[in-house]
């Protein structure tokens, strides 16, 4: 029986239809919930509900139960229902009437959203540290790449020359988009419902809630208690949309380089501990680890698509249903860590090939440049156009240095500037770092 039943033992499929997955997503949250529990107890301190003596037993208890859980030794079991669960049995069954009194003036609800916050937090620096690597990558191939043309496409087309520095500054730039974005989120999730309770606060106890919310590491607290249960799924939601847009920059960059990896380009050399070979074909370098980056981005969109729909209809207050948006919020941040992961490490082996990259430059690239020469010399536009299309066999193809050269302003091919975004870049140490 846990301790949430009141006096009769739930029928084994209610258990399994009500907890679900829930004991895996809650082993990753004790350590959370146990710096929860913490300012708790500290706080039931403050107000004489747990005297000096206690709060110092439910400290040390708390610190051998943390060493418990770091090495693996405790994790949250069906049979359990949820992490809050497996700290209160250990501290009542080590402290016996000290630990029944932890639960004092805080729900599940409320103890839950500290933990899941926490974890989120946390996982917003780790996820946003990855795409700050991925951006210095790509700023080393802007840096060493942008004095070599490649073709650049439109609809699949060759259409102008670009720079292996132009393509990867584009992604760069929309990463720190990105990473703007997930800072946010970040901030927003960061958010105290300490005291909050079941949604209706706590009736003859003064918690003091603004600093538990300080002693937690929260930004501010979440004054009125009725807005911590409407804000669920809602703050998870927000986190998971900045998560979608890194996974979407992610998507189309991993997409380039298993195009640009096949024998047909052959622009890029992958690292081959990215790559894994064919079960049957000898020759084969597949580029797994970017296709299953590249597919990454649908699964976080699926989680975001629960969060986007389950809470809307319900009224307010708390419902079991959005006991569903804390393994959304969790899948779609541990796949997003385990995507950067994979794209930091895949990108800071990625390499271009200088003399490919020249033999593939054909001349129909240079027609633009023609036209707008033409301009230079006096012809309307729209004549130049028609010309530089009529003689598009005489175009040859330039030297890099003399195509590159024809590009006046920043941001161009041949003016790529990674030292601008490595400036940018640099604003979001404070968070990054802290």
């Amino acid at each position: 029986m846990t301790l949430w039943n009141k006096g009769t033992q739930a029928a084994d499929w209610v258990t399994r239809f009500t907890v679900g997955e829930d004991h895996v997503w809650d082993t990753y949250l004790l350590p959370y919930d146990i710096k929860g529990t913490r300012v708790q107890a500290w706080a039931l301190n403050q107000i004489d509900i747990l005297s000096e003596d206690e709060l110092k037993s439910i400290d040390a208890a708390l610190d051998e139960l943390h060493m418990l859980v770091s090495s693996g030794a405790v994790v949250v079991e069906q049979k359990d229902e949820d992490c809050h669960t497996v700290i209160e049995r250990f501290l009542t069954e080590k402290l016996g009437e000290t630990g029944r009194r932890i639960h004092t003036g805080r729900s599940r609800n409320d103890q839950v959203l500290i933990a899941l916050r926490m974890f989120l937090r946390e996982a917003g620096r780790e996820i946003g540290t990855g795409v700050r690597s991925i951006i210095e990558s790509l700023c080393g191939i802007g840096e060493s790449y942008d004095d070599v043309m490649m073709p650049g496409y439109t609809h699949e087309q060759r259409a102008m020359p670009s720079t292996p520095a132009l393509w990867a500054m584009g992604y760069a730039e929309l990463l720190l988009d990105d990473l703007e974005t997930l800072r946010h989120a970040a901030h927003a999730v960061n958010i105290s419902p300490a005291g909050t309770a079941a949604g209706y606060g706590v009736p003859m106890l003064p918690l003091p809630r603004e600093e538990m919310a300080r002693r937690a590491g929260f930004r501010g607290l979440q004054l009125h208690v009725t807005a911590a249960q409407l804000s669920r799924g809602k703050l998870e939601m927000q986190f998971v949309h900045a998560l979608v847009q890194i996974a979407a920059t992610l998507n189309r960059l991993a997409t380039d380089l298993v195009l640009y990896n096949s024998e047909e380009f052959g622009f890029v050399r992958l690292p081959d501990e990215m790559c894994t070979g064919s079960s049957i074909m000898p020759q084969k370098k597949n580029p797994d680890v970017f296709e299953l980056a590249r597919a990454a981005y649908h699964r976080i969109g699926a989680e975001m698509q629960l969060l986007q729909t389950l809470p809307s209809n319900l009224p307010s207050g708390y419902h079991r249903d959005l006991q569903l948006t804390k393994e959304a919020v969790m899948r779609a941040t541990l796949r997003s860590a385990d995507l950067v992961a994979a794209m930091e490490q895949g990108m800071a082996g990625v390499r271009f090939d200088r003399n490919r990259l020249r033999a593939t430059l054909t001349s129909d690239l240079f027609a633009t440049a023609e036209a707008l020469r033409l301009v230079r010399e006096g012809t309307p536009f729209r004549d130049a156009y028609r010309e530089a299309a009529e003689s598009l066999s005489d175009l040859q193809v330039p030297p890099d240095a003399d195509a590159l050269a024809d590009y006046l302003a920043d941001g161009y091919p041949g003016r790529c500037r990674p030292d601008v975004v490595s400036r940018r870049l640099g604003d979001f140490a404070d968070w990054l770092d802290s």
